[in-house]
């Protein structure tokens, strides 16, 4: 999974978005191979969180070239195991709590936008649907996120308002 990040220019990634069903995560908020800290996150599961909230741009390697602003809370506890198993918390800030969020809300079935204000989501919607129907003449498919289904998300497993 790592491979697939780095050589997407990503610093982060969720299982589900390489196919694979697993609770898993990986991420270096560098962003660069031996530089950073890569950390994987086994099944993690949010404890606590900030209620102060930050505003920031965000971008989505499931959504190349489309980035927006999205607001969530600034620090967060985690619970989760590493690759062999053993279990451990950890308090993320900043950078790092960001990156985890927008991966956990993967794990959830949440996509970035849905975490958009609506003058934000309208700012991009038109990109979005422009993704959606190069995907749809590549495939012959549909696409399997439809700006239309989605909805602002105010509350989410492990996140108050947002």
């Amino acid at each position: 999974m790592f491979d697939v990040m780095y050589k997407t220019d990503g610093i982060g990634l969720s299982a589900p978005q390489v196919g694979i069903n697993l609770r898993l995560m990986v991420f270096n908020p560098v962003g660069e191979r031996g530089e950073g800290e890569e950390i994987v996150l086994v099944n993690p599961r949010v404890s606590k969180y900030s209620k102060k909230l930050t505003l920031f741009n965000e971008g989505c390697l499931s959504f190349p070239g489309i980035n927006a602003d999205v607001k969530r809370p600034e620090s967060v506890k985690i619970d989760a195991y590493d690759v062999n198993g053993k279990r451990f918390s950890v308090n993320l800030s900043d950078l790092p709590a960001r990156i985890f969020q927008h991966e956990f809300d993967h794990l959830q079935g949440i996509l970035f936008f849905e975490r958009m204000n609506e003058e934000v989501l309208d700012s991009i919607r038109g990109q979005l649907q422009a993704l959606e129907t190069k995907y749809e003449g590549m495939t012959g498919l549909p696409s399997p996120e439809n700006i239309g289904n989605h909805r602002r998300r105010k509350v989410a497993v492990g996140f108050g308002k947002l």
